[in-house]
């Protein structure tokens, strides 16, 4: 496999616009599976570009605050729903 070059991709921007073309190609019946994955290929490494330029992005405390505030009003959002015993104890049904 060949090193896919992304160096002209330098912000999330950009990289986020790319992703949306390579989105677009694959879903384009027509695309072989060779360029299928040659595509999947550089959406790999625009993801690691994009991890690079989360990793050397220096937030200032005002930034970091915000962010964990978000973060943890997430978590709450995300949390599973606790299947109820009737449903978990009740036979499926069979259809008679």
């Amino acid at each position: 496999m060949a090193r896919v070059d992304v160096s002209q991709y330098q912000t999330f921007g950009q990289i986020n616009d790319r992703l949306d073309e390579l989105v677009g190609q694959v879903r384009d019946k027509d695309v072989s599976l060779e360029r299928s994955l040659d595509l999947f290929d550089e959406a790999i490494a625009l993801g690691s570009k994009a991890v690079s330029l989360v990793d050397a992005t220096d937030f200032s405390p005002e930034e970091e605050a915000r962010l964990a505030e978000t973060e943890a009003q997430a978590e709450k959002t995300e949390e599973p729903a606790e299947p109820t015993e009737d449903a978990a104890s009740e036979p499926a049904s069979d259809g008679q």
